[in-house]
C-alpha cells in the first residue's frame, strides 16, 4: 500500500514577545555619601563618570532617580548587588524596581 500525504499541515506558533522591563529607582538617604552612589552607579550599573554624577545629583536633589532598565532578573540582581555592598559599608541604601508601562505599537 503506498502511504497517502496528507494536505493537512500542522503550525507551530512560536512566541516572540518582548520580555517586560523593569525601572530600578535608586532613592536618597541622608547617610549614604555621594562617592558611594557614583562608585555604585559605576560598578554595578557601568555609569561613565558623568553620567554618574549627574543621577547622583537627581537622587539628591528630586529625592530619587531612575538609573537602569532591565528585565526582572537583571533589575533585581543589580539592586541587590548594590545593596549588598552598602551594608558591607554600614549606608541604609536602598534601590527598588517597578514594571516600566510601554505603548506598544502593536
Amino acid at each position: 500500500m503506498a502511504k497517502q500525504q496528507s494536505d493537512i499541515r500542522e503550525r507551530t506558533r512560536l512566541s516572540h514577545d518582548i520580555p517586560r522591563m523593569y525601572r530600578v529607582i535608586m532613592h536618597n538617604d541622608d547617610f549614604t555619601t555621594m562617592e558611594f552612589v557614583v562608585d555604585v552607579l559605576r560598578k554595578v550599573f557601568f555609569k561613565p563618570e558623568e553620567e554618574a554624577n549627574q543621577l547622583m545629583l537627581k537622587v539628591h536633589k528630586e529625592g530619587k532617580a531612575t538609573v537602569g532598565l532591565y528585565t526582572l532578573d537583571i533589575a533585581v540582581s543589580k539592586s541587590q548587588k548594590a545593596m549588598r555592598m552598602a551594608r558591607d559599608q554600614g549606608f541604609p541604601f536602598k534601590l527598588t524596581w517597578e514594571p516600566e508601562e510601554r505603548d506598544l505599537p502593536f
